[in-house]
């Protein structure tokens, strides 16, 4: 008889989506390969997030509740498996993003994540993340879906004008991403200013930092270092940079000159133009 590895449900998320996938297939009568040519997946696949050496998808997740009739169980838990995912000191901030009301953020190199493709993403996570790749790009595009809700919160995200030029996977992904924040001048509650290389020195010179703003929380101020996170409510702090942010904002290009300028850079160097060298 095959050895059947056993879950502890309370270790992780992911081990309890584990657990609850075996356990209600098992109710149902199915076999593994059954319940995978229900999901259109392998066998395999299955046995694989039963045992946690896979982690799943919100598809795989929504297909699970309506073959095995769970009333949407694998859904609303695939959010907490898939934010498991992230490196253990991002997932504090990756819990308070998901409640705040408003976000303004200033980044001096890469596309803030909340805003970038899955391409993108691919190419900034396969810097460090080779085995769980996959994994972390869905994690990061499940952060997203937060810009989906009835009530998204409000989004003001500073560019400096080098992550437009910074080439991040390729002319092709980097013209995708441009086009994407683009797209996203529309959503009434995102704005997105670049802030050109003209302005000089700036009140960001000391990197990347995010302050979100919350309902009934004090504010809190977030900062990166290579391998952490650091969060803070000191109302000093929150002063500093929220004055700091608003320095920013307004030697900051407006939207709409912000808009023209990316796509001015997307069509002049990411699109092919006729006779030009592809490298």
């Amino acid at each position: 008889m095959a050895h059947i590895r056993e879950l502890d449900p309370s270790a992780s998320p992911l081990d309890y989506f584990g657990y609850e996938l075996r356990r209600k297939r098992e109710e149902a009568g199915l076999t593994q390969k059954e319940l995978g040519d229900i999901l259109f997946c392998t066998g395999s696949l299955i046995g694989q997030i039963e045992t946690t050496l896979k982690v799943p998808t919100r598809e795989f997740a929504e297909r699970a509740d309506a073959a095995l009739m769970t009333d949407g169980m694998f859904s609303r838990l695939i959010g907490l498996v898939l934010r498991s995912q992230l490196p253990s000191w991002f997932q504090p901030y990756a819990e308070m993003e998901a409640t705040a009301t408003y976000i303004s953020t200033y980044q001096c190199q890469l596309v803030y994540g909340l805003l970038q493709t899955p391409e993108y993403a691919r190419a900034v996570l396969s810097v460090d993340q080779d085995d769980r790749l996959d994994e972390m790009v869905a994690a990061r595009m499940e952060r997203q879906r937060i810009l989906s809700r009835d009530e998204p919160p409000v989004l003001w995200v500073v560019l400096d004008e080098a992550v437009l030029y910074r080439q991040i996977g390729g002319r092709e992904v980097m013209h995708d991403q441009l086009a994407h924040l683009l797209r996203l001048f529309e959503k009434p509650w995102i704005q997105i200013q670049v802030l050109p290389f003209s302005v000089g020195e700036h009140a960001g010179m000391m990197g990347t930092f995010t302050l979100l703003r919350f309902a009934d929380h004090p504010d809190l101020h977030y900062s990166e270092s290579y391998d952490a996170g650091h969060m803070t409510a000191n109302p000093q702090v929150i002063r500093e940079r929220s004055v700091g942010y608003a320095r920013l904002q307004a030697e900051a290009l407006s939207p709409r000159e912000s808009a023209a300028l990316i796509a001015r850079v997307m069509e002049e160097r990411y699109e092919e133009q006729p006779g030009s060298d592809p490298r």
